[in-house]
């Protein structure tokens, strides 16, 4: 067996390893026995978004967690943000979540937060590989007078939505605002609606009636036509679009133009920083981020930082250097000064603030940064060798380098959670960027297949 934690998580086809019940409760066993304290009796919270298989590895979860001594409480359907905010509220020792993010319904996944909201670094990870890899797990087992119980809890959704209100400013107010939500058929599907509503925004949903097949599939944040040609429709102010477990967003401005996650960290760090909230005036973004986002930073005297692809590495670096605000590209946005980790409807409801704060229309606020031509193309791959000991494929890449000169750039890199390469290209024009995009791809799928 091979290495089972990704860059987010445990992920795979659903009821195939690593994502078998018998998995589910290994991880069980192993995260409740990594998490016992003395004197204390453990509690682990328990969320997952819409997919049918999600039962199956819940209850998996559950015999596990509580045959280790520790208890489980269930939370049901909720954004993954959720799960990261429940566990630290609540002070209960671990949390997890049991989703496959912007996977189709045939993945899942599980993702594991500590006490303090954050996801698990790598070093608790590799504890718990360890731990079922060692195969000793059955000896750990708690005696039949200490076994856990499963709880189910019925306000879970309310508390969350409580706290994502707050994170939206009093002195604003979303009446007479026209806001159209695509849940993705996933865990947004009450919350978002609920939450908008509330603040008193006039509400059109899209997606919001899941039946634990149709989760991601033609909507969400990797497929905003619907909700677009929605916006322009019922002539709303803004929509957003989320992904399955509501950890990303995607804008969509009053034209109906998508409105792309670099443009969003753009044009909210240009209101964060004329409101004393950047702190030391920084963004975090990761190396898939547009050339646009660098350039308009540093006409605002904003400095960049680039990471590797991965939300856990933004916000490692947000922790290290002060910053408070990181994303990528894709819509997974961290305000840490509000939440630990990227939540989808935080980001809108900040997005939406920012709106009220410059009192300027979404695509108004979006013409700050120009988005370079971009193109990507994801391949299935057999092999994943380092990209730089496959001399074809760095041959290639030189020579649309040296082409591209300082109008654009190449990466090249491996999915952290599918048998996938990635190749992007971005380049003067869309021409150019996509004829690139081929050559390059060309070469990748001859030779990593």
């Amino acid at each position: 067996m091979g290495k089972l934690f990704g860059t987010d998580g445990i992920r795979g086809v659903a009821n195939t390893y690593p994502m078998t019940a018998d998995m589910a409760l290994k991880i069980g066993k192993a995260t409740a026995h990594l998490f016992k304290r003395e004197g204390h009796k453990p509690r682990i919270i328990i969320g997952k978004d819409t997919r049918i298989s999600g039962y199956m590895l819940e209850n998996a979860l559950i015999s596990g967690i509580c045959s280790m001594g520790v208890n489980a409480i269930l939370v049901g359907p909720i954004p993954t943000p959720g799960i990261a905010f429940l566990t630290d509220s609540m002070r209960v020792d671990a949390g997890i979540m049991i989703s496959a993010s912007h996977n189709p319904f045939e993945d899942n996944g599980i993702k594991i937060f500590s006490s303090s909201g954050y996801k698990l670094p790598d070093e608790k990870e590799l504890e718990i590989e360890d731990l079922i890899l060692s195969k000793d797990l059955d000896a750990l087992n708690s005696s039949s007078h200490t076994l856990g119980k499963s709880y189910r809890m019925e306000d879970a959704r309310g508390r969350y939505t409580v706290f994502l209100k707050h994170s939206f400013p009093k002195k604003y107010t979303l009446e007479g605002t026209k806001v159209v939500l695509d849940c993705a058929n996933g865990a947004t599907y009450k919350v978002a609606p609920e939450t908008f509503f509330e603040l008193g925004a006039e509400v059109t949903t899209l997606f919001n009636e899941p039946n634990g097949m149709n989760i991601n599939l033609n909507c969400g944040s990797q497929h905003p036509e619907v909700l677009a040609q929605e916006v322009v429709k019922r002539k709303a102010n803004v929509g957003f679009a989320f992904d399955g477990d509501g950890d990303r967003v995607i804008a969509v401005d009053e034209n109906g133009t998508v409105i792309t996650g670099d443009q969003i960290m753009a044009l909210c760090a240009k209101v964060m920083k004329k409101e004393g909230e950047l702190t030391n005036n920084l963004v975090v973004a990761t190396v898939m981020s547009n050339i646009g986002l660098g350039l308009a930073l540093k006409d605002l005297g904003i400095e960049l930082l680039a990471t590797k692809v991965g939300d856990r590495y933004v916000l490692e670096k947000m922790q290290e250097t002060g910053a408070s605000i990181g994303g990528e590209e894709s819509g997974h946005l961290i305000f840490l000064q509000h939440h630990t980790t990227g939540d989808g409807i935080l980001s809108a409801l900040q997005i939406l603030a920012a709106m009220k704060s410059e009192q300027k229309p979404l695509s108004e606020l979006a013409r700050i940064m120009k988005v370079f031509p971009q193109k990507l193309i994801n391949l299935t791959v057999k092999n994943k060798p380092d990209i730089s000991t496959v001399p074809d494929i760095v041959k290639v890449i030189t020579e649309v380098e040296e082409q591209l000169g300082d109008q654009g750039r190449v990466l090249v890199r491996y999915s952290g959670t599918q048998p996938m390469c990635r190749v992007m290209v971005e380049g003067p024009t869309q021409e150019d960027t996509d004829n690139f995009c081929q050559k390059i791809a060309k070469v990748v799928q001859e030779k990593l297949n």
